[in-house]
């Protein structure tokens, strides 16, 4: 199994968008996805001769010992562990002397930096394709920056913001200013549960739109079957939303969500949302549950959401 899934350049010089899938390994749907979209592009000049592409794309595979494993992850969330201290450590030890997530980190962070310093862009864009354990919608993790909302909300789907502030040690939380030389954003996509086959159509249509929202195509090579896709299964869902808290989980809480919970399924505050060892897990105001977890590994069991009334 190889790191790179697929890289793709224009005739053009324009931004560097990098795609990261499976820093989860038990979430396919991005790197299949991925793997399509290469083909995709290498037909598209045949079939459509007028097509021009401006810029880089660069698919990647996360973490490839989950992946391979069809876990999460093999001791620690890889999507947890980018924090600034964290990288520069693994960057600094040798691989043999890191954890299976920081061997994955040193790689990844070394690949993608070579990337940065072989195309040299004026604008560098992370989006990281995911999907959840709960089916029920579809969304996208944008940070403070303005420019990753404005990405968020062409992708059609839900944007989150505040995201960043229950949990630490995201991509979303290194990609940024701050580590890298190019002007840097990044956006998470999370295109719908982990094996529903539709989850990899909605992460096609989210990097098509992706590369159409920050110049890589134009907009009239892109087909209107992907804005429909994304826009059909989140007409209902609202536009912006922030968070409210999130629930994380310690070693030995015994926590096990109610059966049944959907993301955007709207809950009331003191609805038992779970157990634990301590008794019912309870929501603490009326909102949306997002994420809830049905799956053995992970460090959060839910997220609380609100609707942002402005948008």
């Amino acid at each position: 199994m190889q790191r790179i899934i697929g890289r793709y350049s224009g005739k053009q010089k324009g931004p560097l968008l990098i795609c990261l899938a499976g820093i989860h390994g038990n979430e396919p749907a991005g790197i299949h996805a991925l793997e399509l979209m290469f083909k995709m592009l290498e037909v598209e000049p045949i079939t459509n001769p007028r097509f021009t592409f401006k810029g880089k794309i660069v698919g990647l595979r996360g973490n490839l010992k989950a992946i391979r494993a069809g876990k999460r992850f093999i001791e620690k969330d890889l999507n947890r562990q980018w924090t600034q201290d964290n990288v520069e450590k693994c960057k600094k030890l040798p691989i043999n002397d890191l954890s299976p997530e920081g061997q994955e980190i040193k790689e990844l962070i070394s690949l993608i930096e070579e990337e940065i310093n072989s195309y040299q862009p004026e604008k560098f864009v992370l989006l990281d394709l995911h999907t959840t354990t709960a089916t029920g919608g579809i969304f996208s993790v944008a940070t403070d920056d303005q420019e990753s909302v404005r990405i968020g909300v062409e992708l059609h789907a839900p944007v989150v913001k505040g995201l960043l502030q229950g949990i630490r040690g995201t991509t979303l939380h290194y990609f940024n200013n701050r580590n890298f030389q190019p002007d840097t954003v990044a956006v998470c996509f999370e295109s719908g549960q982990h094996q529903e086959p539709l989850s990899v159509n909605r992460a096609i249509a989210a990097i098509t739109n992706c590369l159409r929202t920050i110049g890589c195509v134009r907009a009239e090579d892109v087909e209107n079957r992907h804005d429909e896709l994304l826009i059909e299964y989140s007409r209902h869902l609202p536009k912006v939303t922030e968070l409210i808290n999130c629930h994380s989980i310690k070693d030995g809480d015994e926590f096990e969500m109610e059966p049944g919970y959907l993301n955007f399924q709207a809950v009331k505050k003191g609805e038992v949302l779970a157990h634990d060892r301590k008794g019912p897990v309870t929501a603490s105001a009326d909102g949306y549950i997002l994420m809830p977890l049905y799956q053995k590994q992970g460090d959060d069991g839910f997220f609380l959401i609100r609707k942002v009334n402005q948008f």
